[in-house]
């Protein structure tokens, strides 16, 4: 099972927020490549976390609070590169669970199969995403965790 792009792209604030329209895997590289707008860290935040403190420390661990105050436009390629491994990752959590609801609980929650990590700790790191993505794939197909 693979995430589709314009999933991502969806959580990533779609067209208008990224100002073009992403159909595949190599449109939403480029994107990223080329920096995400800022306003796609809001839209993602407002996406998956609940507001106040919750959505303020995901977003500051996407971009450090002092560095997202200087940035005018468009994230670096590390901020985007981070930002949308967050979106995939919650694209496939919403695919898993058909619910946004339950696969934004997953993602807040402690995890015992991740060690009782929270996904959304986990996802700074791509070796984390990989690791939700596991247990999210095993989930899917009714494997042991």
């Amino acid at each position: 099972m693979t995430v589709s792009a314009a999933h991502v792209a969806r959580i990533l604030g779609g067209e208008r927020t990224l100002g073009r329209r992403v159909r595949s895997l190599d449109d939403l590289r480029r994107l990223v490549e080329a920096g995400l707008p800022v306003a796609a860290l809001a839209k993602v935040v407002a996406h998956v976390a609940d507001a106040g403190a919750a959505a303020g420390q995901l977003r500051y661990r996407i971009v450090p609070k002092a560095t997202l105050h200087r940035r005018r436009s468009v994230l670096t390629l590390e901020e985007s590169e981070r930002l949308e491994r967050l979106a995939r990752v919650t694209a496939l959590a919403e695919d898993v669970w058909e619910d946004e609801a339950l696969a934004h609980e997953f993602l807040r929650e402690a995890q015992p199969q991740l060690g009782g990590e929270r996904p959304l700790d986990l996802v700074r790191t791509e070796l984390g995403a990989r690791q939700i993505e596991d247990l999210l794939m095993k989930l899917e197909y009714a494997l042991p965790a």
